[in-house]
Formats: C-alpha cells, structure tokens, sequence
C-alpha cells in the first residue's frame, strides 16, 4: 500500500492510496494484521464505524480494505495527538473510475500539520501491519505529532 497523493482542502484533506497486490486489498489476506493492529494501537478498539452491518470497527477488522484500516489508524494517530475524537474519515473507491486497487482516504482534521503527520506516521504503521518488520514507535510518533500542533499565540 502506497500513498500516492495528498490534498489539502479546507475542510479535509482527500489521500489516494494504492494497494496495487489484488491479494493484498483486504486485511483478511493475514490474518495477524488485525491483532497486531489492535495491539500497536489499542484505541481503534473503541473507534465507531458505520457501516451496513452495525459492527464495531474492531469486529470489522478482521476483514475490511486495508486502506479502510489506513483511515482508521490516521484517525487514532490524531486522537492520540490531541485531535478529537469526533473527527471523521471516510474510504472509497471505484475502480471503473480510478482503476483496481485505488482507494480515496479523506480526513477532517482540526490541525492540517497533524493531520498530514499522522498520514506519514500511519504509512509506517501500515507498512509494519501488512509486510512486517519492525514495529514503529507510536509513542514517539505521537510526540513529533504534538510537537506539529499549532499552539495559539497569547498576546
């Protein structure tokens, strides 16, 4: 999975991403991803999904788009960086359109620097959960996302 574009609008930024390997476009193509997610970032156990089935973005987690678990591993970045929770994300596709395997990741944000942090800080995570290798360090990647976040200037 690739992030092959970012853009920043004022309400969202919008991410192409690219998962290319057909085999690869679902979480359920290893069945360890969905642990080590949950394990890396325990808070996406709480995080609410909507979805057609009621379920609970953990139980969806088993089997979902893996840039669906790119949305919400930005999502946690965020939150553990001060964003709140109430914030959305939203994944599709349509591959007529854009071609297989090309997913449309949009992002609210409260702060586009940490918005675009947590982007980068997720392609690590993501490329951990779905190649292995070594797990990134969340905590010092919610530090450099705390460091990004504008702090408003008293006078």
């Amino acid at each position: 999975m690739r992030v092959s574009s970012v853009t920043v609008c004022a309400d969202r930024v919008d991410v192409l991403v690219d998962v290319g390997d057909a085999e690869a476009l679902r979480t359920m193509s290893d069945s360890t991803i969905a642990e080590r997610a949950l394990k890396l970032l325990p808070g996406l156990e709480r995080h609410v999904c909507h979805n057609d089935d009621d379920r609970t973005f953990a139980e969806e987690l088993a089997d979902t788009e893996v840039p669906h678990l790119f949305e919400h591993v930005v999502m946690e970045l965020m939150a553990r960086a001060g964003s709140p929770r109430t914030l959305k994300g939203e994944t599709s596709w349509d591959f007529k359109r854009d071609g297989h395997g090309i997913f449309r990741v949009a992002f609210e944000y409260d702060d586009d620097l940490v918005c675009l942090g947590a982007i980068k800080a997720a392609s690590k995570v993501m490329a951990y959960l779905t190649d292995g290798g070594p797990a990134p360090d969340t905590a010092l990647e919610t530090a450099r996302l705390l460091s990004l976040r504008e702090v408003p200037v008293v006078a």
